[in-house]
């Protein structure tokens, strides 16, 4: 067993410190939703500041109220439907293209970099608006899903996932008189299933989070994701709350708890798919970075 030096446990306490607060500083805006949610409505109209524990007793009716709402189960099975569309040409395209970086092909080390230039800078917000309103995409799912399902991080490390496989195996698959498909299914997806579970949670996080270029691209609210609807109630109650006048109105009582009930409605989803991919998470991230 190798004996630390007195810097080095220093260090380790400092880091266990730093981490310990900033996922501290992660969780405890959740549990306040969390709780604030479940707690008697009277009670969190007129509570300020942090609620660490449910407050005069558990209820759910904030929860049955927002779930009456049909452009919130509209905006649901949006959302969905987004992110198993966006995720999916989003995941295979980072396959290809990875794959294609990865082998010694003539330029691919200018296409990478010209590839890596467009995350730092890229067109802007009008250009891409008038190139979708081009094709004919505006107002249309199309618009949610394809200008955002390819990400250049993505692809990057996956090219280095796919550069750390020995050419050993890729040589004896030639060998058997395989192609590049055949290689690449066969071979390279089969032991790079962490990597493709890491850009996967990356890309399912990214479109359900993702409101901004449906705030510009689509008018229709039948075509709202799930961000969008929990703005709109987000903001409508507040207003509402405002205008009520009395805190202790039913009206207003109800509204202090249905912003945190829709907010937790929007997250509950993503924090149940963490786990299922935690074991390939560290492992993924770790293959796609340190060979290159």
């Amino acid at each position: 067993m190798i004996k630390r030096t007195r810097g080095e446990k220093i260090f380790a306490v400092f880091n266990v410190i730093l981490l310990s607060l900033i996922g501290l500083a992660c969780l405890i805006p959740v549990w306040h939703c969390l709780c604030a949610s479940i707690s008697d409505p009277i009670t969190v109209s007129k509570t300020r500041g942090l609620i660490l524990w449910p407050k005069g007793g558990v209820t759910t009716i904030g929860y049955a109220k927002s779930l009456q709402n049909e452009s919130l189960l509209r905006g649901y099975v949006n959302t969905i439907l987004y992110v198993i569309l966006g995720t999916g040409f989003g995941v295979l395209m980072s396959i290809f293209a990875g794959y294609g970086l990865s082998r010694n092909l003539l330029f691919g080390g200018a296409i990478a970099l010209f590839l890596t230039f467009t995350m730092m800078f890229n067109g802007g917000i009008i250009p891409t608006y008038m190139v979708v309103r081009s094709l004919g995409m505006l107002d249309t799912r199309a618009a949610i899903v394809l200008p955002t399902a390819l990400s250049v991080f993505n692809i990057m490390i996956t090219r280095t996932s796919f550069k750390s496989i020995p050419e050993g195996l890729m040589d004896a698959a030639r060998i058997d008189g395989a192609g590049h498909i055949r290689i690449l299914v066969s071979v390279v997806i089969p032991v790079s299933k962490a990597i493709i579970a890491v850009i996967t949670l990356f890309s399912a996080v990214q479109i359900w989070n993702s409101w901004f270029h449906t705030a510009i691209y689509v008018r229709k609210r039948e075509l709202y994701p799930l961000q969008i609807v929990l703005r709109e109630i987000v903001l409508q109650n507040t207003s509402q709350a405002s205008d009520a006048g009395e805190a202790t109105s039913e009206l207003n009582q109800l509204h202090a708890i249905i912003r945190y009930c829709v907010i937790m409605l929007s997250i509950i989803p993503m924090l149940f798919l963490y786990p299922f991919i935690q074991k390939y998470f560290v492992t993924g991230v770790m293959i796609g970075s340190i060979k290159g």
